[in-house]
This record gives C-alpha cells, structure tokens and sequence, in this order.
C-alpha cells in the first residue's frame, strides 16, 4: 500500500496550527457560556471589548469608496509605485535612514520574512532568532532547508541580552561568513518587548565590527509589524536612523506589515524594505524580491495597496486614520497596563512588557497550565518557555482578572 506521494523535503508532522485550534475551542466556549464568561487570549488581532474584530473605519470606508476594478486589477510584481513610496514614509516618518531605500510589496510581514530567508542564506545556514520568537520564523526555515539558532533574549536583570546576541552571531557568522539575524521590535511577539535606542546601537555596534572583515555578508531582518502600536507617538521609529551609512556588506531588511496598523488582517499585504549605502545593492535587493514575488505569489493585493496610499497622500484622511488608530492604542496601552499591575498585585511573574500587543508568563508547563485554565474558560497560548496572553484581543476588565486566574492555577500545579 502506498503511503505518501509528497517528495521527503515536503512531509511535515501532522498537526493544525497550534494558535487557530485553541481559537477554534475559544469560539466553542463563547457559544457555549456566552462572550462575558469567556477570556479569549489566543489571535494576535484587536478586538473591541465585545470580542469583535476592530475593522478600522477610515480604512473601510476608503476600499469601499473605490471602483471595483481598483479592487480586482493585477498589480505590478513588485507592488505599484505609489504604494512602495507610501509604505516608506508610514514606516520610517520622519527617522527615514539616510541610505539607498527599496521597497518590494509582500503578503503581510509574513512576506518579508520568507524573502529575507530564501534570498540571503544558503541550503543548509543557520538563522539566527531569540529564544522567544514567533514560531514562522522556524517553519520559513525549515520550508527552505534552512536551520535555526537562538539566542537568549534576556539575562538576569531583564534586558535584552546583548552578551548571548554577541557570542550567537559571532559563532554562527565566523563558521557561514554570511548571516540573516532576525529582531523583532519593537512590540516582540510574543513578550512585548522593545529594544531601547541604546539597545540598538549596541547591535549596530557588533555588526559593524564583525563587517572590518570583507568576506562577510550581514543581513539583519527588523520585523516591525506592531510598530504602529507602540510607544507614544513616533518615539520607537527613532533607532531606523540608526541605520544610516552602514559598512557595504551589512544590509537591513525591515518587515513592516498593514495587518495590525491599518486592521487589513486577511487582505496580506506588507513590504521588505532594504536599507544599503551601496545604491548596487540596494538594487540587487529589489530584484531579488521582486523575482521571488513573481515565482511565489505573482503579486499583491491591488486593492489594498490603493488604500494605504490614498490615505497616506491625502493629509485630512491620513489624520482621521491617525486619530482612529490613536483611540485603539490608548485602549491597547490601558488592558497592558492593568494586565501588568494586576500581575505585580498577585505575585504572577511576567516578562518585559514595553509595547504591543501580547505579554508573555515564563513557566515550564505552559501547555498543562493552559489546558487547565482551558477549563475555566480562559484561553491563552502555550509556547516553549511559557504562557502568551494577548492583551490585544482582551477587554480591560478582562486583563485586570486574568493575571489572578493563572497564578491560581500555576500554584495548584507545583
């Protein structure tokens, strides 16, 4: 009997995705007892206190405002000229890094980070990620023979840990002489941690050392799809001047995603934006990107792409979105801000929570932990190293009980 047709680089383990099975038995459990006896800490999407989807109203309005051949028309490989110069300036603002820029449309952050893996490792490279991390970053890898390596994200005084960064890099850099390393911040998924300006210059200070030797090849990967929700203002785009007139073979990809700033989920679309002083590589970059557009996707969604730069050239309706997207993030800031101070008042030790949309509970059993609070009716995700609870989707009130419930819960499984 034959037991498989698929070719041995494309049998996986078979198993659902982890996150939208437990949202699937989050949905069952609201059906069941009723939204308000239910905590549904799973997706990483904004929700309003209801549980419903926020679905921004200035970018609503805008794509439904357009003809629908807007909507259904092909777009250009590497995504239409007024979006890849409008995703720019809702990335960078006014810390644009004074460098060579290209932009290449993406489905989502997601894109990106799929571009920067398969276009700047080799079969068989390690990458280089922290020990909390967004699990796609493995499957990516894995999906492309490629390996991963981590790092520690933190040491003992709780900040980032620029020691065991160092040693990793160093290590995997010396033995590949090329190496994508992947940040995510500000905003981490899953820990809600973002590296301080200092924080920044540090790294750049390493990769600018290990650049005075020519044969290697740097590629540092910023995933930043929850910068529009993070910090006050603009304040968290201030280290993309760090990035100005770097070494020639240290290249800066960013991953910036409309998913979580403009709330266009499920529509995909996002951008690699490569950062070079060499205007060749810069180039290089965008073609690279673009050919893995057309051999993977094709290309993006038109529709969506009009939309960001309709509202983004438009001053009165780029302030009404930055108006909108300011009420979502105060009420963002105030469920983090009770999940943390309700954490402190009961003992429940958590990470660093600067930004963003999730805060992450370290323990050794998140899975038993989790299928136990499962039991009353609060859902939140087991990883590796501990429990992620998403304050983004959470209502306040909500955020304020929750900490209690899984330090209950913990302490009964010691």
């Amino acid at each position: 009997m034959i037991s498989s047709m698929a070719a041995s680089h494309a049998i996986w383990p078979k198993e659902d995705d982890a996150i939208f099975g437990l949202a699937a038995k989050a949905q069952q459990a609201v059906k069941k007892h009723g939204k308000d006896k239910v905590i549904n800490s799973t997706l990483g999407a904004l929700m309003d206190d209801n549980g419903d989807l926020i679905c921004m109203k200035t970018v609503y309005d805008e794509l439904k405002s357009m003809p629908n051949a807007n909507l259904a028309a092909y777009a250009l490989v590497a995504g239409q000229p007024d979006f890849l110069e409008a995703v720019q300036e809702a990335c960078f603002r006014e810390f644009k890094p004074d460098a060579f820029i290209k932009a290449v449309a993406t489905p989502g952050g997601t894109g990106s980070v799929r571009h920067t893996i398969f276009n700047y490792t080799n079969p068989g490279d390690t990458v280089l990620v922290s020990d909390w991390y967004w699990k796609p970053y493995v499957t990516i890898s894995e999906e492309f023979g490629r390996k991963v390596s981590h790092y520690k994200l933190f040491n003992d005084k709780n900040e980032f840990n620029i020691e065991s960064f160092k040693e990793n890099f160093e290590t995997l850099l010396n033995k590949q002489k090329r190496l994508v390393a992947i940040i995510n911040s500000p905003a981490q998924n899953p820990t809600g941690y973002s590296l301080s300006d200092e924080e920044w210059q540090q790294v750049i200070d390493i990769m600018k050392e290990n650049a005075k030797n020519q044969d290697n090849r740097i590629i540092l990967l910023i995933d930043v799809a929850y910068i529009d929700f993070a910090g006050k203002g603009n304040e968290r785009r201030k280290f993309f001047k760090l990035f100005s007139n770097l070494p020639e073979n240290i290249l800066v990809v960013v991953g910036y995603s409309l998913s979580k700033g403009y709330t266009m989920y499920g529509m995909r679309l996002g951008a690699a934006i490569g950062i070079s002083s060499n205007k060749d590589i810069a180039e290089e970059f965008y073609y690279s990107c673009a050919h893995s557009n057309r051999a993977n996707w094709s290309n993006c969604n038109r529709g969506a792409m009009e939309v960001m730069a309709r509202i983004c050239k438009d001053p009165d309706k780029f302030k009404a979105y930055e108006e909108e997207k300011d009420l979502y993030k105060t009420m963002l800031q105030k469920r983090a801000e009770a999940f943390v101070k309700a954490s402190e008042e009961v003992g429940l030790e958590i990470l660093p929570y600067r930004d963003g949309f999730f805060i992450s509970i370290p323990c050794d059993n998140a899975k038993e932990i989790s299928d136990k609070l499962m039991e009353e009716n609060l859902f939140l995700i087991p990883l590796k190293k501990g429990l992620r609870f998403a304050v983004c989707a959470v209502a306040e009130d909500k955020c304020r009980i929750a900490p209690a419930m899984i330090k209950k819960v913990m302490d009964s499984l010691k």
